[in-house]
């Protein structure tokens, strides 16, 4: 057994001693503060402090009755509330997790609609707050982790529910989502050419047609598309793209009359 002799060692030791005590202390604390305190008393204060906007106070409170009554006659409305307390502290990956687990739990409630809802909305909330909030001008050129999830949530809501009371907001949200995504794929397919990865630009155009069709993206989809043919010397194919988006988007930006002006590979196409 090795033992400790140093000044500094033994300091140390003391330190982290203390540090595990305070911490088994708090623990306790923390177990031990419900102690007699009937579930349906824990929902009641819960139920207020979320009233109040006492969110902290909250999570505490029904916190403690998914530890301590999870089978009890509250735990349901309790979990529920959970989600909608750590969304309004910004906690919005608690949010998600916590409405997951109840989309889990109970497929069947009555109000399950409100968990995909809810998880979609912390998604929403967490992609615009980690691009906006660093003031980002474009999102769509920035990381959409967050924003995928959402689409994705909005979109399996609507599905499952589509007469859900949430469903209208999901529908609005989505539009404004498929368009965030599907800029900026354009913004990769861009890349692409500027690279001159001609056949990953064509691939990521026509992505975004199959992916989001009613995108106004898919239009410059079209585009980016012409000029990764004419990137790979694909004159038939180019030509054909060129015709669909002559009829189209006959007023876009790389359009004049009928010829193409592309933005990176040397030439022009008529059609």
């Amino acid at each position: 057994m090795r033992v400790i002799t140093s000044p500094a060692a033994r300091l140390g030791a003391l330190v982290l001693m203390g540090v595990t005590l305070v911490g088994c202390a708090s623990n306790d604390t923390d177990e031990e503060r419900y102690d007699g305190i009937a579930e349906r008393q824990l929902y009641e204060q819960g139920r207020e402090a979320l009233e109040e906007g006492s969110y902290t106070t909250a999570q505490n409170r029904l916190e403690a009755i998914d530890t301590r009554f999870p089978f009890g006659d509250y735990a349901e409305q309790a979990q529920l509330e959970l989600i909608y307390t750590y969304y309004q502290i910004d906690d919005w990956e608690s949010a998600r997790a916590a409405a997951s687990r109840f989309i889990r739990l109970h497929p069947n409630h009555a109000q399950v609609d409100y968990a995909y809802y809810m998880r979609g909305l912390a998604a929403w909330q967490a992609g615009r707050f980690s691009l906006e909030a660093l003031k980002v001008i474009d999102i769509s050129q920035r990381d959409l982790g967050a924003t995928r999830d959402a689409y994705s949530d909005f979109t399996d809501l609507i599905n499952r529910y589509p007469n859900s009371q949430y469903a209208p907001d999901a529908r609005q949200r989505i539009v404004y989502l498929r368009n965030l995504l599907a800029e900026h794929e354009l913004h990769v397919a861009d890349f692409y050419l500027r690279k001159k990865a001609y056949l990953a630009a064509v691939e990521r155009g026509r992505w975004i047609i199959e992916n989001y069709p009613q995108s106004a993206a898919t239009r410059e989809a079209l585009a980016v598309m012409v000029e990764g043919y004419m990137g790979l010397g694909m004159d038939d194919r180019a030509n054909e793209t060129l015709r669909v988006l002559i009829e189209n988007d006959p007023d876009n930006d790389r359009l004049d009359g009928r010829r193409f002006e592309p933005k990176y590979v040397d030439g022009s196409l008529s059609a």
